[in-house]
């Protein structure tokens, strides 16, 4: 009795707890806070963050490989199956689940201030300016090309991108990666406005813009297949991205498929929400995480997504001059694809210098652009590097 007592103590995760594991542990916790008391992307952070916590939980094995044993008939026989979150991972490793949370996306967004207003594409294009500027920030660094090209993607401030880019040119550092884009898009209410509120003046910031023409029904249909036609024949590596988002857009605009557009917008994408960041999440082990190279790249994904913001308030200001002060420079922060956070908050400091002032559909054009913008880029980088 005495010998299973010792065995059931020995089972304990006490005593194999290490100085990583509270840290981790630690950082689980603030990223649950952040999402339910400060209300930071709380479907993004509260998953990610359990996910957190039991990769750090000693002898859980929820992230453990199957182990296989070679048999007298050299046939490989399971000897011991993986952990739950071990396969649940194979839909982010595989590049399943991003493409299919862009479905979801596109069955929620309406394209229709871009299409009202063009230009505001190429203030979601300047906004991708992060990604490229991180890009060669980290090959100085010293991290290869293909890393390079993974951590660049942050700056696009899109989790799926993120992943399925990183899955594709440094799987090893899927796990940071993935980590540090949801944490900024979390936390673009406390990133954003300093650098808007540094990059223009008064004036700029009270600028109070038209209303957008009415699109048709018409143009928003033929916008989906339009776009998917021309970037996937430029850019067949986005396909995958580009074509799930567009199919989810038709879905929301045709008007013939509402159970598709139903499930695509609601019990589909959070079913792979919960997948996708519980996975992420389990990825942040002590060993993985606590290192120069991780800690690199955070502080490479924070420099990439300050860029994109400033590279699009900036493009915001061009317009600004160039339309005789008909534009409002505060909605090129927006050109980042964090949906619809980036436009709420050009609405929020739009408000604070001028209350009567309502940015946010003007907003939703160069961010809805930034989603496109921030798929191609990725396109581009796995064109040349993958």
């Amino acid at each position: 009795m005495t010998e299973k007592i010792l065995l059931f103590i020995e089972t304990m995760g006490f005593k194999h707890f290490t100085l990583g594991n509270i840290i981790m542990i630690a950082v689980a916790c603030t990223l649950m806070y952040l999402a339910i008391e400060k209300k930071y992307e709380p479907l993004l952070l509260v998953p990610i963050g359990f996910g957190m916590l039991l990769a750090n939980l000693p002898l859980a094995g929820l992230m453990a490989e199957p182990v296989y044993q070679i048999g007298q008939d050299g046939i490989p026989h399971l000897k011991q199956i993986g952990g739950l979150l071990y396969y649940l991972y194979k839909g982010n490793k595989l590049g399943i689940f991003p493409p299919l949370i862009f479905m979801g996306v596109g069955a929620m967004t309406d394209f229709g201030p871009l299409i009202a207003n063009p230009r505001s594409i190429l203030l979601g294009a300047a906004a991708q300016f992060g990604i490229f500027t991180t890009f060669m920030g980290a090959i100085y660094l010293g991290y290869t090309f293909p890393e390079a090209g993974a951590i660049g993607i942050i700056g696009g401030a899109d989790g799926p991108t993120s992943i399925f880019l990183a899955t594709r040119l440094a799987p090893h550092l899927l796990g940071p990666i993935a980590v540090a884009a949801y944490s900024y898009m979390a936390l673009v209410p406390i990133i954003q406005p300093p650098i808007m509120k540094l990059l223009t003046t008064k004036q700029e910031r009270m600028v109070v813009m038209e209303q957008l023409r009415p699109v048709s029904k018409t143009e928003k249909i033929i916008f989906p297949i339009a776009v998917t036609i021309l970037v996937v024949l430029f850019l067949p590596a986005a396909a995958p991205l580009i074509g799930m988002l567009m199919l989810g857009n038709l879905f929301r605009e045709c008007g013939v498929v509402n159970r598709l557009s139903d499930t695509a917008q609601n019990a589909l994408i959070n079913i792979i929400t919960i997948f996708l960041g519980v996975t992420v999440g389990a990825t942040a082990s002590a060993e993985a995480f606590l290192n120069m190279k991780t800690i690199g790249i955070f502080i490479l994904g924070l420099a990439a997504f300050a860029v994109g913001t400033a590279a699009g308030v900036i493009f915001g200001k061009i317009m600004y001059k160039l339309s005789g002060g008909k534009v409002n420079p505060l909605i090129g922060s927006a050109g980042v694809s964090a949906v619809p956070m980036a436009a709420r908050v050009s609405q929020v400091v739009g408000q604070q210098e001028n209350p009567g002032n309502f940015l946010l559909m003007h907003a939703m054009g160069p961010n809805v652009a930034g989603v496109i913008g921030s798929a191609v880029a990725a396109g581009v980088l796995l064109s040349i590097l993958g």
